[in-house]
């Protein structure tokens, strides 16, 4: 009895030893997350209050650094430590300085170094965001987002595509990526700070006086800071003495705001606070303004939006068990007390719809959608054939066309450093059932070079003849709840000019401009055919007749 006492007591002993040793210090450091995307631990930078409470809810503020920087610098950024003297970035980023006590959990992402903020970067961003929820007893209703430089148009992108996240933002000395601007409306619901020297050589400040003057019109809380006389380092002055600490403080996010604007063309990014796109219209932006008049009455206007759903359990003027009287595009409209309400649009009009109602098919949807940088933007494989059991001087070529394809991470000098995202080269008849059920496959063959090609070569709607020459295909299409991306003749990156985000590799630079398929002679600047698929992935017809009329696609009946 006594033996198993003891044994008792020494299991005890153990394990509180073990929670004592696990836990955190107060203070600056760096932990990880393990990264799905390429099975690796990718680091962040954190900072812990001191005399942490873990029983107390605590705001948290997600950091983004600029090109060239990482996230031990973001973390001495943010709490307005510069470098000292003639330090530099790398001298700096050794060590963290004494600073200040805030009252706030701080994470700084690297997001693979200089990337952008968009793709595998973008999914880091949410991954730490997750880590630190499931770390720290976060209040979820004051969760920040600020950035700088690249950072900050990352700030941009990543706040307003998910807006309902956010309790406010603050870019400083924003570059955002293309496509961002037209999102200004998701901000209604936060109040954004902008940042910027008036003479900033790098990232012209008349960019952000536009977003000021924009988001100023069409109603936002949106405050501003022009430096003078400053140029690309304005994050000095705006983050000098923790004023974004006390900026962010009086901030609280509403989770059931009275009026919702959102803009969206992506299944990816289709939910507003208790709005949700449900069907988008093909190739454009779909708006909505949804408004409570008053308890259980709403009006809404759309446009360019084929369905959407009403999430209004907990908002404080819906009424459970009471019917809802809506005025939708103008027309009136009444729904019985549910607090989920869908609505479909028809050749009629708008129309109540029950939420299980789905169209039959293939269709695109969340997860299923394209364009073709969806599919790297997660856990991606990058695959070579040998269906035709090719010579070894042929194999070696196809080799070195995957190898180049997945190289983000070759060395871009001093400044830009490495991209380090790490995917697997696999040959087609290495693959395993796991690859296959877990991870997008980008193809490079044809269907009588490549097996998986091959295997999917009755469903997929294109094939580039094994005859043609000086052509390269390029398209997205879904599979078993992942992507396959084909990538026939001459790769998607064969002869292209350095055109496209300046963060991002070279040969990845154009993913993030391309749409659902493109057909290129020589060089992607010479343009067969290229667009979107339909809403159940078929070829539009203009697009079919151009791919017909090349004489080198088949295309599928």
């Amino acid at each position: 009895m006594r033996f198993r006492l003891f044994v008792i007591f020494l299991m005890i002993s153990h394990n509180s030893f073990v929670s004592v040793a696990q836990k955190l210090s107060a203070g600056p450091q760096v932990l990880t997350f393990h990264s799905d995307s390429d099975d690796t631990e990718q680091p962040y930078g954190l900072y812990i209050p001191q005399n942490y409470d873990a029983s107390k809810k605590y705001p948290l503020v997600v950091m983004l650094h600029g090109a060239g920087s990482n996230h031990r610098l973001a973390l001495r950024r943010i709490f307005g430590k510069s470098n000292v003297g003639d330090e530099t970035d790398v001298e700096a980023s050794r060590y963290f300085p004494k600073w200040d006590d805030v009252d706030y959990v701080v994470v700084t992402p690297y997001a693979r170094g200089t990337a952008g903020y968009q793709g595998i970067p973008e999914q880091d961003v949410y991954d730490v965001l997750a880590d630190a929820r499931r770390r720290f007893n976060i209040d979820e209703n004051r969760i920040y987002l600020t950035g700088l430089s690249m950072g900050g148009g990352g700030t941009l992108w990543i706040g307003l595509t998910r807006p309902d996240i956010w309790a406010a933002i603050a870019p400083v000395c924003p570059a955002p990526p293309p496509g961002t601007f037209g999102l200004a409306a998701n901000s209604l619901n936060f109040p954004v700070h902008f940042f910027h020297g008036d003479a900033d050589p790098t990232v012209p400040v008349e960019g952000t006086r536009k977003w000021v003057s924009h988001l100023q019109d069409i109603g936002v809380e949106v405050s501003y800071k022009e430096f003078v006389d400053v140029k690309h380092d304005s994050w000095v002055s705006a983050y000098d003495a923790g004023f974004i600490f006390e900026w962010f403080k009086p901030v609280v996010r509403n989770p059931f705001p009275d009026k919702v604007n959102f803009v969206s063309n992506r299944y990816k990014y289709n939910k507003a606070y208790w709005v949700t796109f449900d069907r988008l219209s093909q190739d454009k932006y779909a708006e909505i303004e949804a408004k409570f008049e008053g308890p259980n009455r709403l009006t809404i206007s759309t446009k360019d939006l084929d369905g959407f759903t009403l999430r209004l359990k907990g908002h404080p003027k819906f009424i459970d068990g009471k019917s809802v009287e809506l005025k939708l595009d103008g027309t009136a409209l009444i729904s019985a007390g549910d607090s989920l309400i869908s609505f479909s649009r028809t050749a009629k009009g708008w129309s109540l719809k029950s939420r299980d109602v789905r169209n039959t098919g293939l269709q695109k949807e969340k997860g299923a959608e394209g364009p073709i940088f969806d599919a790297f933007s997660s856990r991606h494989i990058y695959v070579y054939g040998t269906a035709d059991n090719p010579d070894e001087t042929e194999r070696k070529a196809r080799i070195a066309i995957a190898n180049q394809a997945a190289n983000w991470s070759y060395y871009r000098g001093d400044f830009l450093g490495r991209v380090m995202f790490f995917p697997r080269v696999l040959a087609d008849k290495d693959l395993r059932p796991s690859d296959l059920e877990e991870s997008n496959l980008i193809l490079f063959g044809t269907k009588e070079t490549n097996s998986v090609i091959a295997r999917h070569a009755a469903v997929l709607p294109i094939h580039l003849n094994s005859s043609a020459k000086d052509y390269g295909l390029f398209f997205i299409f879904p599979s078993n709840g992942r992507y396959l991306v084909i990538s026939s003749g001459l790769p998607w990156w064969m002869g292209a000019k350095d055109l496209g985000h300046p963060f991002v590799p070279v040969n990845h630079r154009k993913l993030a401009e391309l749409k659902d398929f493109i057909l290129f002679k020589e060089s992607p600047e010479q343009i067969v055919s290229d667009g979107y698929f339909n809403s159940n992935w078929k070829l539009p017809d203009h697009s079919r007749e151009a791919m017909q009329q090349s004489g080198i696609i088949t295309v599928a009946k």
